[in-house]
């Protein structure tokens, strides 16, 4: 293959990475969480029910914003069924996922998981079968000094200080059909300011997240967003986008050419955004908030039958799977001025990159560029200018054979590239304009036996990040070979 040569400029910013794009998402949903992040009846188990295993994996991703209740199940779930003492929690029969939920694990225990996982909360509230006036009362039992009834509730539940959740979701995918108290537009516009004015009031410095569109296939697309974002103006601090993707075509070179299509969403909801700021001529504007993201399309079943923690939606992930990954985290980084919180859907077995099975416990595939990429998360992203072979994928159009992006931390320069050739190696070569690059201060590569390989409990480390010491600084740049179907991450000192 012919080298690819990736230009930086330090003057050529684009923002700063915002921590929060390296979030995750825990929904009561499958065994996500019973026999996922929580689950007394384990050897693993501390006082609190958390599993430390699962707890000792995840705290590797250092995830930052968790989105928590969930997903389709907050849009039929009443934060008061999952508060106070066990014994007295509701079993309910929930309808999104046609499950049981015992209410053990609530807002209390989710806290204590953020505190334990110094991870930042962020609750969705019940636009569905709730109220405004229902989410507002969980701001004030989460956020409130005591000296009120719902304050004054969660210091009977034995929390004296409030929570200080800043992040709260205005619902979830409303525009879907799917969705409990799915509604036109103007109507999700008009509940969800209601909810908005009430739950800033209770705490003014909340930050909330408008739901938007959900798919870039579905009809609402974009028109949805506007009316939201026309009719909620600066209530809506964020935007959210979802998106989940696959190869169900079985077509590799398409499926990895995926940035192209992720670029586009991001582009598109961005201008929606700047749209309704110039029509209203305010001086703010809603951010972008990805909520749910990740591959989804082999385990699609969604009926719990009626029992408790069924095993739904367990995706098993392979080598392509994991550079697609990268390639989200790619488009975050090139878009790090819109892109403000992005949270992985989802943590621990349904759809995630952890897997439990009794006591045991399995990282898949997407665990890798996801712990490669945030340990590089710090600083500002850079433009990046590529020159090299490209191919057209089927459906998602003409991408360069290597996918990159570029964190600027004072003197050191990290870089992400994926090669997406399924079988020849990429010269690459990195070079910062106006700076030199002096040497290599740390490398990993993930790569597997082939596009279809994925870790089993039978053999848990067949797709794995290594350390990579094929990287040569010299004459200010450096240059590096990239084995088919492989993801690099390095981190470069800069003079």
């Amino acid at each position: 293959m012919q080298p690819t040569t990736l230009i930086l400029h330090s003057d050529f910013q684009i923002g700063a990475v915002d921590p929060r794009v390296f979030g995750g998402f825990l929904e009561h949903l499958g065994r996500a969480v019973y026999e996922g992040v929580y689950d007394p009846s384990s050897q693993h188990a501390d006082p609190d029910g958390q599993r430390t295993d699962v707890m000792a994996a995840l705290r590797r991703l250092r995830m930052t914003a968790m989105r928590y209740p969930g997903g389709n199940f907050a849009s039929g779930y009443h934060w008061l069924d999952g508060v106070g003492p066990r014994a007295r929690r509701p079993t309910v029969r929930e309808l999104a996922w046609n499950s049981i939920e015992p209410n053990r694990f609530g807002t209390d225990e989710f806290i204590r998981l953020c505190r334990a996982m110094d991870w930042t909360p962020m609750l969705t509230v019940n636009l569905g079968t709730g109220t405004p006036e229902e989410a507002r009362n969980w701001v004030e039992y989460c956020n409130c000094p005591a000296g009120s009834q719902y304050a004054d509730l969660r210091v009977a539940n034995g929390h004296a200080e409030p929570f200080g959740v800043k992040l709260w979701c205005l619902g979830n995918e409303m525009d879907g059909p799917w969705q409990l108290g799915h509604g036109p537009a103007d109507q999700y516009a008009i509940r969800s300011q209601q909810a908005a004015k009430m739950m800033k009031d209770a705490d003014r410095s909340i930050e909330l997240v408008a739901c938007g569109s959900c798919g870039i296939g579905m009809a609402t697309y974009m028109e949805w967003d506007r009316q939201v974002l026309d009719y909620l103006g600066d209530f809506a601090d964020y935007v959210s986008l979802h998106r989940y993707v696959g190869n169900r075509n079985d077509d590799t070179p398409d499926y990895l050419a995926i940035t192209n299509s992720l670029d586009r969403q991001i582009e598109e909801m961005d201008a929606a955004c700047r749209f309704i700021q110039a029509k209203r001529r305010s001086k703010r504007r809603a951010y972008l908030c990805f909520d749910e993201w990740n591959v989804w399309y082999r385990a699609r079943g969604g009926d719990g039958a009626g029992v408790f923690a069924p095993h739904l939606l367990e995706e098993v992930y392979n080598l392509e799977d994991a550079l697609v990954v990268a390639g989200f985290f790619n488009s975050f980084i090139r878009h790090a001025d819109v892109v403000k919180i992005a949270n992985l859907a989802q943590i621990v077995n349904v759809i995630a990159p952890v897997l439990t099975s009794g006591d045991d416990l399995l990282v898949q595939s997407i665990f890798y560029p996801f712990e490669m990429y945030t340990q590089r998360r710090n600083g500002v992203a850079l433009r990046v200018a590529l020159r090299g072979p490209s191919y057209e994928g089927k459906t998602n159009g003409v991408v360069s054979n290597v996918d990159a992006s570029a964190i600027l931390d004072a003197d050191r320069l990290h870089v992400f590239a994926t090669n997406r050739s399924l079988t020849d190696a990429a010269p690459l070569e990195v070079a910062i304009a106006d700076r030199a690059i002096t040497g290599v201060e740390s490398a990993e590569l993930l790569t597997g036996p082939d596009a279809k390989a994925a870790n089993t409990w039978e053999q848990p480390d067949l797709v794995r990040s290594r350390r990579f010491d094929g990287i040569r600084p010299a004459d200010g740049r450096a240059t590096a070979l990239l084995p088919p179907l492989s993801v690099v991450a390095m981190t470069l000192r800069v003079q």
